[in-house]
């Protein structure tokens, strides 16, 4: 598998977990274009590796992500974003769907993933931790739905997932005053469900659930995530549904015939890794 790309740098662990470093530490991982551009492929590759069963989402160096890089973004884009005439206006529109690509990539992905948050969380990297399965954070982090603050609408999905995360008055305040928040307060209102002292603890607590995840049986894993997926914004009868028809298709994996053979002779079953 590629573990390299120019924003990106694939860890793979011999425990069914991998780590996806934002690789641009000195400018606290904010995102030019490369991010936008490879993100989507650096998923999957995820995806495509039988190894990797879970997967935390971390930052290299002082901070987590301060978000889109303005100047970088603007030096490449500025004609399109400024284009005069509908044509021009389609390109932006087109430029972008292209740049949501990645970070649904990271919220449709079949494994599960979990947000490490260390200091600065801004912008687009809250765009990425919210379509995260799981996100824990530093006590001191900075977490902040900045757009309004620099004249645009949130369009990465923040305003389209954290309702679910957080609700939407928590969502409608972090997005009309792009005020900053810390880990204390993101803990309090659910976005967050764990807190460290430090960035290394961070790491390591983020990697044990990982590596929980990784051990049970992956079409388990995976139907999990896609029936909760499937429910949001649904009604109930609908996802009772849904999930009727998922066990109905794949219950009696491998798996599950190794754990009832396991349960009847009281050892701990052995799960398929491949």
């Amino acid at each position: 598998m590629k573990t390299s790309f120019e924003f990106f740098e694939i860890v793979p662990n011999h425990d069914g977990t991998a780590i996806l470093y934002l690789n641009r530490p000195d400018k606290r991982n904010a995102m030019d274009w490369s991010f936008w551009r490879d993100l989507p492929d650096a998923i999957e590759e995820i995806n495509s590796a039988p190894s990797i069963r879970s997967f935390v989402v971390a930052g290299r160096g002082k901070s987590f992500s301060t978000g889109l890089d303005l100047d970088s973004f603007f030096k490449e884009f500025g004609e399109t974003v400024q284009g005069a005439y509908g044509d021009d206006r389609f390109k932006f529109y087109d430029l972008i769907l292209r740049m949501q690509k990645g970070i649904n990539a990271v919220y449709d992905s079949p494994k599960p993933s979990i947000a490490a948050i260390h200091k600065h969380c801004i912008g687009g990297g809250l765009d990425l931790i919210s379509a995260c399965d799981i996100r824990y954070a530093t006590h001191d982090a900075s977490i902040s739905l900045r757009e309004a603050k620099v004249a645009i609408v949130a369009d990465m999905g923040s305003l389209n997932r954290l309702p679910a995360i957080i609700g939407q008055g928590q969502t409608k305040e972090l997005a009309l005053t792009g005020k900053d928040i810390d880990g204390e307060e993101a803990r309090r209102i659910g976005l967050v469900s764990k807190l460290f002292d430090t960035p290394e603890k961070l790491l390591e607590g983020a990697l044990a659930t990982a590596a929980e995840i990784a051990a049970n049986p992956r079409i388990v894993v995976q139907g999990v995530k896609e029936v909760m997926n499937f429910c949001e914004g649904k009604p109930l009868s609908a996802g009772l549904n849904y999930v009727a028809v998922w066990n109905s298709s794949f219950l009696d994996s491998k798996d599950f015939r190794e754990a009832l053979v396991s349960f009847r002779d009281r050892k701990r079953p052995e799960y398929n890794k491949n």
